[in-house]
């Protein structure tokens, strides 16, 4: 098991590299003090019955599975590293992957929105990435919207008995995805364009995230399948106990293509 990690910090640390190789000023969430302040309460009010109930589901698995807090721990420096790593896109905002399919699969939604609010208060404190007067508004669109749309997927995808790596694909893709769309959708409101309102003010934020999203929803798509496999290779049981996997998902090699 300790095999597993090992090769998993070293792709973190990589990325860590690659993180703070980047010289540009405008990595970022929503930025700080971007947001007017109605609707930074709103987003926070929205946001905040999400991560009380995570953190009675977090209380729950570790209390029923005490050996899967290192793999607790694992699913948010994933997302703390990944959505840390940046593309500039719309003034105020940026593209980035956002990690949190790994973690909404491994316990579901609601502990990934706890350890998303607490990988954005870190990024804004430590990276100043984001911000803590946007930290409802950054934590809804990533560490609600997307866990739940990876977890949804996830599920569907098995259910329809789709190969297990096409579902780990698909479930951390689209919860990049939508995580952008919901942050268009929060700049839109927020920011309605002078000619077509919220609808034009939307479509602008959509095909500008657009350009370098897609790309990057493959790409953390395809990393996610790469760290899930080596859990399925070296932690079986962690899975199995949390109702991740059934025995037929997986092989001696991992998962099965």
């Amino acid at each position: 098991m300790l095999t597993a990690y090992k090769k998993i910090f070293l792709i973190l640390v990589l990325l860590v590299v690659l993180l703070f190789s980047s010289n540009n000023a405008y990595a970022m969430h929503i930025m700080e003090g971007f947001l007017p302040l109605k609707w930074c309460l709103l987003w926070a009010i929205i946001t905040l019955p999400f991560i009380i109930f995570g953190l009675l589901s977090i209380n729950k698995t570790v209390k029923n599975h005490p050996e899967t807090k290192m793999l607790l721990g694992l699913a948010g420096a994933f997302a703390f590293v990944l959505s840390a790593l940046k593309i500039p896109s719309v003034t105020g905002s940026c593209s980035h992957p956002t990690g949190v399919g790994l973690g909404a699969i491994l316990f579901g939604p609601m502990a990934m929105s706890v350890l998303g609010c607490i990988v954005l208060i870190f990024q804004a404190l430590l990276l100043a990435h984001g911000g803590i007067t946007t930290l409802g508004a950054n934590t809804f669109s990533m560490a609600v919207v997307g866990p739940f749309v990876a977890y949804g997927v996830y599920k569907l995808s098995q259910r329809l008995k789709a190969p297990l790596w096409l579902s780990v694909f698909l479930a951390a893709a689209l919860a990049d995805l939508l995580t952008y769309i919901v942050t268009a959708l929060q700049l839109a409101l927020a920011f309605p364009a002078e000619i077509g309102g919220f609808t034009a003010s939307f479509a602008k934020f959509t095909g500008i995230f657009a350009l370098t999203q897609i790309p990057l929803a493959v790409s953390e798509g395809l990393l996610t399948v790469i760290i899930f496999n080596l859990l399925t290779v070296y932690n079986k049981q962690e899975l199995r106990e949390l109702a991740v996997i059934s025995p037929e998902d997986i092989s001696s090699k991992g998962v099965k293509i």
